[in-house]
């Protein structure tokens, strides 16, 4: 009995460590002190009750995660931070019948990874002449983790890409641990593709991949308007990035799930590197080709690189990659 009560203690005792450390409002060096002083304590307790089994320690344990509870929710989002330049701006829109237009649409020139000159632009698209829906991902690791962008094509050749993107803050950068801890706050970001594809493939040295999806105009439209709505809705009511609940594929999801209501679960909607598995499982890839094919066809960077800032970098990615049926 004790030491399972001692195991449930650890559960949280660990959390609080990282807690603190991600959101203590204090320089570096004081959160290190809080940490420990938290960790210390937490060990104490968990030692004395192995060899003491006193069990009122439990009850302090239990008092000082209440108060250390509290305080985290507390720990509110907030559109009000010094950014970093890329995501200084929260893409809205506004819906008028069938025209759309986006504000705050990305579109920086790109020189290197930290040389750019900004662009934020207001644009405008006729959702009757909605064309297309593709799936990028974009690789920097493993093959299980990949960042994921949903472009809409309209019949003119113009398209827009939307990224689910974390928000950081001037200093900060990219952890998987911290996105459980309040690290960072959530944006939806509309982009030009020469931007939004470039930074990655010429830039960062990524590698991307895109799918051609097989979807109903109806539900472009829809899927497009959910954007909207999300992004709209971070306008209003800011929301923290989670690395597994609310990220760049469960967002997707779960508009796809208001569309398409039988869309099963699956743990690749997890590990985002396999999610075209999941697309062509479901239905939503062209059946006339293997995904090994379809993957092959859709390998974008050396065309992105050797597009760089082309016109036509939109058309230039997708030759060779066969129209969706």
């Amino acid at each position: 009995m004790i030491r399972l009560l001692a195991l449930v203690l650890a559960l949280p005792a660990t959390w609080g460590c990282f807690a603190l450390w991600y959101q203590m409002p204090a320089a570096k060096p004081i959160r290190i002190v809080a940490v420990a002083l938290w960790g210390l304590f937490s060990v104490l307790v968990l030692l004395a009750l192995y060899r003491t089994r006193m069990l009122y320690l439990a009850g302090a344990f239990v008092v000082a995660l209440a108060v250390l509870l509290i305080w985290w929710h507390r720990v509110l989002p907030s559109n009000d931070r010094l950014w970093t330049d890329d995501v200084a701006e929260i893409t809205s829109g506004t819906v008028d019948g069938n025209h759309v237009v986006l504000h705050n649409v990305r579109n920086f020139d790109w020189r290197s990874a930290t040389d750019y000159t900004p662009h934020w632009e207001t644009r405008g698209y006729d959702l009757d002449h909605l064309d297309s829906v593709d799936m990028i991902l974009s690789y920097w690791t493993i093959q299980a983790i990949a960042h994921v962008l949903i472009s809409f094509g309209f019949d003119d050749g113009t398209q827009v890409a939307f990224s689910v993107e974390i928000r950081p803050e001037k200093g900060e950068t990219f952890s998987s641990i911290g996105g459980f801890f309040k690290e960072f706050e959530l944006s939806i970001l509309a982009a030009d593709e020469r931007d939004v594809i470039r930074v990655r493939t010429n830039m960062r040295g990524e590698d991307d991949y895109l799918y051609r999806i097989r979807m109903p105009r109806p539900d472009m439209r829809s899927l497009f308007l959910a954007y909207v709505a999300q992004a709209n809705d971070l306008v209003r009511t800011p929301r923290f990035y989670n690395t597994v609940t609310v990220n760049c594929t469960t967002l997707i999801y779960h508009m796809m799930k208001r569309i398409d209501g039988s869309l099963p679960l699956d743990y690749r909607l997890l590990l985002s590197g396999y999610l075209p598995s999941y697309v062509y499982k479901v239905g939503g890839l062209d059946r006339r080709y293997t995904l090994e094919q379809l993957r092959s066809f859709g390998r974008i960077t050396d065309r992105a690189r050797a597009a760089d800032r082309s016109n036509t970098f939109s058309a230039d990615i997708r030759r060779g990659i066969p129209a969706v049926r």
